[in-house]
């Protein structure tokens, strides 16, 4: 893996992981005091106080943010290894490859949630998802690498930042879309 991957997961780790942290406290926050206004509320849209008051924010029975915690944890220290130039084992990257597909698959339905059933969005949310999906394309192009003469792999793995830009554009457009109403009267 090359110098700016592992930099890349290293930034990763870190932005998802404030991000769930910054989640976490704003939820204990509102479980403390319920008339609190998070500081990432900023309008009717842009509103995680709206989002985290559902039973959406709380899949599992405890706040989905603590997730994120664990994930990006691992995905930090992973990050680490890798700028040290620790060479981690082809089963480790099919395991961080699986976890960011199970994260991208929870980040799809909660981005559904926010769009089209809450009506909200979260800032710290839309962080971990921006990093989410990256990590999920990064890890599997690197799990892949090894199987780079067949023509999946290899095609995620040079098209990596193209998948990521593609996904950025299509969640965007979603976005736009879903709100236009809303973001047509700041303009």
């Amino acid at each position: 893996m090359g110098k700016p991957t592992a930099i890349w997961l290293l930034i990763a780790g870190v932005l998802g992981l404030a991000a769930a942290l910054a989640l976490t406290v704003e939820k204990i926050e509102l479980l403390i005091d319920p008339s609190y206004v998070p500081s990432c509320s900023i309008n009717p849209v842009i509103s995680c106080g709206s989002v985290m008051t559902t039973w959406q924010a709380s899949v599992f029975g405890f706040p989905n943010s603590l997730i994120g915690v664990v994930a990006f944890t691992v995905t930090l220290v992973t990050g680490v290894l890798a700028v040290a130039g620790v060479r981690l084992p082809r089963w480790y990257w099919a395991g961080l490859a699986a976890g960011s597909l199970l994260g991208a698959v929870m980040v799809h339905w909660l981005i559904f949630q926010s769009l089209y059933r809450i009506g909200a969005l979260c800032p710290y949310c839309m962080v971990v998802w921006s990093v989410t999906i990256p990590l999920l394309v990064v890890t599997s192009a690197i799990a892949l690498r090894p199987l780079h003469t067949k023509a999946v792999a290899r095609a995620i793995y040079q098209w990596r930042w193209s998948l990521v830009a593609l996904w950025f554009t299509s969640l965007v457009l979603l976005i736009l879309v879903r709100f236009w109403e809303y973001w047509s009267t700041l303009l």
